[in-house]
């Protein structure tokens, strides 16, 4: 019998969901707050309403199922677990139970109930407004020491996430958080050393099914960037069942019972602690994409039956192999034009080069998920190629910005040791720096900085160019510049390598650019 369901988004993290439920000969029913959402189309019937209207979203279900019949209610990937149970709730369907979503939803609530059953997590402190000018008392008060990391209590993709060192920060830093919570309430928690994984499970009948294990690759403190992620983990199996047992502690302690969980685990000298449990399926293309790509595991569609009261398919392998999610992220500035996208989704093993910004949009360096410019995913039976594809792929990306921009001027005045970083983890040339004669394709005898030839080998950009590679690249990309590098005097010099120090291949080309633009 047909089914019909609402699914909360329509964006391309839940472009997956709507597909599969169409290809099942469900009817979809679809809301986004975005009139514009890139997955609208797909849809059987779609409605602009607000994600953050519960009560709204709750009387269109019920309308739903009064007229012509509801059959679950789902989302993935997105900060809207809460209004999926209570819709469900109050149209008694399936799903994870409404206080469960809120504490799955709100990190103080998760924090006390994880408490209470003494699962290992980070101690907080709550912030608002009221007590933001008090910030270093609520701290001493809380028992927590420096560094800390502040974040909003319901939110998601790291935003307004960031770690602090210095009690001068902490106001800053939570005024910030404070701007991305929907409750005007954000978290200072203890810092946790050690690497973090992603960990996915469905949860029924009173079972625990893990569905996903994924090594996080998070870059650029103090903030928090997913650079990508790989999946299956290489962690070793003992410290996997350690993580695995935390999960479902943590799982159990929500009180989640029917439905996804995704969890953001970090192995720490003390063992394994729980950063956050949401109740939904993972985005950062995990549970759509890398997963099913290297097990061969319909994830979401499993997802989606339990949505509508089914039991799911079968949830063990039927492939093996290794999928690598990496991004490609920009300098400040203003996209003119993109290059390698075609060249970087031809290389055998590269299942999807996903762009995000293109041109005319705005991009800056990133400080959270949502702020990066593209993804390429690759699959390979060995963990080391499928890495090495994905991120060729992302190498290969080029974000050609305009000319005379302030933001990435800005950019490449900055000094090295200030956040963004430079692309390239070497000092600034001073002007009396002398060069040395360096074959390149290009050329025969380039001059090179002194100081820098020993590292045109071994120093690597923020997408994992060597510096050599990068200044291949940058002329295959702009030709003009083999004359700038070659035949200019040293001062002109002397500004582009120090822009392709700071800005890497985006720097270099920027700064031909604007001297192309006044000449």
């Amino acid at each position: 019998m047909s089914k019909r369901i609402l699914i909360l988004g329509a964006g391309e993290m839940q472009g997956v969901s709507i597909r599969i439920a169409r290809e099942r000969g469900w009817k979809t029913v679809v809301i986004d707050g975005n009139p514009a959402a890139p997955c609208r189309n797909l849809a059987d019937r779609f409605e602009p309403i607000d994600l953050k209207d519960v009560p709204a979203i709750v009387d269109f279900a019920r309308d739903l199922q009064n007229n012509g019949g509801l059959d679950g209610v789902f989302t993935a990937a997105t900060d809207f677990s809460v209004p999926v149970a209570a819709a469900a709730a109050a149209c008694g369907l399936p799903g994870h139970g409404l206080e469960a979503a809120k504490n799955a939803s709100d990190k103080l609530r998760m924090r006390a109930c994880f408490a209470a059953a003494k699962v290992p997590s980070p101690r907080c402190a709550r912030v608002t407004r009221e007590n933001l000018a008090d910030i270093a008392a609520t701290l001493k008060d809380a028992g927590l020491r420096l560094p800390v990391v502040v974040k909003p209590a319901d939110s998601m993709g790291a935003r307004g996430c960031v770690r602090v060192n210095e009690e001068n920060a902490l106001e800053i830093a939570c005024a910030d958080a404070l701007r991305y919570s929907r409750s005007g309430t954000a978290i200072v928690e203890e810092y946790m050393e050690g690497p973090e994984f992603s960990v996915e499970a469905l949860v029924f009948d009173g079972e625990f099914h893990l569905t996903g294990f994924a090594d996080r690759h998070i870059c650029f403190p103090p903030y928090f960037v997913e650079m990508g992620h790989t999946i299956p983990t290489a962690l070793p199996e003992a410290d996997r069942e350690r993580i695995i047992s935390v999960f479902r502690a943590g799982t159990e302690a929500l009180g989640l019972s029917h439905g996804a969980a995704k969890g953001d685990i970090k192995l720490t000298p003390d063992g394994p602690m729980v950063g956050e449990i949401a109740a939904r399926l993972s985005g950062g293309y995990m549970s759509g994409w890398t997963f099913p790509y290297s097990s061969g595991i319909d994830l979401t569609g499993a997802a989606l039956s339990l949505a509508v009261g089914e039991r799911p398919g079968e949830l063990e392998p039927s492939v093996s192999k290794v999928c690598a999610e990496r991004a490609w992220i920009s300098l400040p500035g203003t996209v003119a034009s993109v290059y390698g996208l075609e060249e970087a989704a031809a290389i055998p093993g590269v299942r999807n080069v996903i762009p995000r910004a293109g041109a005319g949009d705005r991009v800056v360096f990133p400080r959270s998920n949502v702020e990066k410019c593209g993804n390429c995913l690759a699959v390979h039976e060995h963990r080391d190629e499928a890495i090495r594809l994905a991120e060729k792929a992302c190498a290969g990306v080029f974000l050609r910005l305009a000319a005379s921009d302030p933001a990435t001027g800005e950019f490449l005045s900055g000094k090295s040791d200030e956040y963004p970083p430079s692309a390239f983890d070497l000092e600034r040339l001073p002007e009396t720096v002398s060069y040395l004669p360096v074959k390149f394709s290009f050329f025969d005898a380039v001059p090179v900085p002194e100081t820098v030839v020993h590292a045109l080998d071994s120093a690597r950009d923020w997408q994992g160019r060597l510096l050599r590679d990068a200044v291949e690249q940058a002329v295959a990309f702009e030709p003009g510049l083999a004359d700038k590098l070659v035949y200019e005097d040293k001062k002109v010099r002397l500004q582009y390598w120090n822009a392709l120090l700071r800005g890497g291949i985006q720097g270099i080309v920027y700064t031909y650019d604007c001297d192309k633009q006044y000449t």
